[in-house]
């Protein structure tokens, strides 16, 4: 046994450009691991930073001198969070606070119609299970009452932290993008001059995350537009709400669709019950996810991302377990990235074959 592990290591680990990459795997993890809660304001403006990095080379290619495209790209950006703080938040706010102050209404009206499903259908469903799903119903949204009623009390101090946000995250991207190289230039300093195999991992990486994000970005505002276009015109109930939960939902591949339509289909069928109405807004639903998983991901990310199903729901529940939404998000990224390692890493052939002792 011994034989094998001293070949598995010459065979993965004597090459100087494997030993770098480890070292700094192992440091990035632990500064995530020991600090990723005092620094997430850093994260957050890394990444965002990252993000916008794409429009500035845009406008660069345009002959922009890189200041002004960054002036440009970084007032677009605080534009864009002011609407959502000043537009679309406080819809949303009040959206969520008549949810909740409809939703015993919700629950009798659902109820009502609930029970006329035995009469209609008596050998399909029978009114046992009726009340049962019903308590069910009951108990589990006077569950999620409480637990937002708590969560809005404790997280009290948050808002505090939150406005601190708002004012360091910005100023944080804006000197990331406008020193970016001389801030490349610096961490270069404590690199070896030999780091092939970490230039070849961060091309790669690169392309992929960048490709990835971005698109996401851009799923998430089409596919929430469409949601809404269409939830308004069929006059659903809390259309904007809705519609940012399906535009969130592609975050979560295969699942987050899923998830998504139960309350879609709650609010529809208390609203309407099952009518036309009701079996129409369906019916567009599941056509803007077909359309969505067979036209706009392959038009967006064009293959960027060639991971099995499989590795992708694996990457999903391991990351998001470690890091919570944010793992979610970055799952595929990060899943490409193991790939990348995987892929790249660099093998020494042995000299002669191995030989294991059965007695080891």
């Amino acid at each position: 046994m011994f034989d094998f592990f001293r070949a598995w290591y010459r065979r993965y680990f004597t090459d100087p450009q494997a030993t770098l990459l480890v070292i700094l795997l192992v440091v990035a993890l632990l500064i995530i691991y020991l600090m990723g809660s005092m620094l997430v304001p850093l994260f957050a403006a890394i990444v965002i930073a990252y993000l916008l990095e794409g429009s500035v080379q845009k406008l660069k290619k345009r002959n922009v001198p890189r200041l002004w495209a960054v002036n440009i790209v970084f007032m677009l950006f605080i534009a864009f969070i002011v609407f959502l703080l000043l537009g679309l938040f406080p819809i949303l706010s009040r959206q969520v606070s008549q949810f909740f102050q409809e939703v015993p209404q919700m629950i009798n009206n659902g109820q009502e119609l609930l029970l006329q499903l035995p009469q209609q259908y008596p050998e399909f469903v029978s009114e046992a299970v009726i009340w049962e799903i019903i308590y069910a119903i009951r108990g589990g949204i006077s569950q999620l009452g409480h637990n937002v009623l708590s969560v809005s009390v404790a997280s009290i101090p948050a808002i505090i932290t939150v406005l601190v946000y708002l004012i360091l995250v910005p100023l944080l991207i804006f000197f990331f993008l406008k020193d970016k190289n001389l801030i490349l230039v610096w961490l270069s300093r404590f690199l070896p001059a030999e780091r092939r195999l970490v230039t070849e991992i961060w091309q790669e990486m690169d392309a992929q995350i960048g490709n990835y994000v971005r698109g996401k970005i851009y799923e998430i505002i089409i596919v929430g537009g469409v949601s809404f276009i269409v939830f308004q015109l069929m006059g659903l109930n809390y259309a904007p709400l809705l519609a940012l939960l399906v535009g969130l939902s592609v975050i979560i591949p295969y699942v987050g669709a899923a998830v998504v339509t139960v309350p879609i289909a709650f609010v529809a069928y208390v609203q309407w019950g099952i009518t036309p109405d009701f079996v129409w807004l369906m019916i567009w639903y599941a056509v803007i996810q077909f359309l969505d998983g067979n036209v706009l991901v392959p038009i967006l990310f064009s293959d960027a991302v060639n991971l099995h199903p499989v590795a992708i729901i694996s990457a999903i529940l391991v990351f998001g377990g470690m890091w919570g939404f944010w793992g979610v998000f970055f799952a595929i990224p990060l899943a490409t990235l193991v790939k990348a390692l995987i892929n790249i890493w660099p093998t020494t052939m042995l000299e002669e074959p191995l030989k294991i002792n059965a007695e080891s």
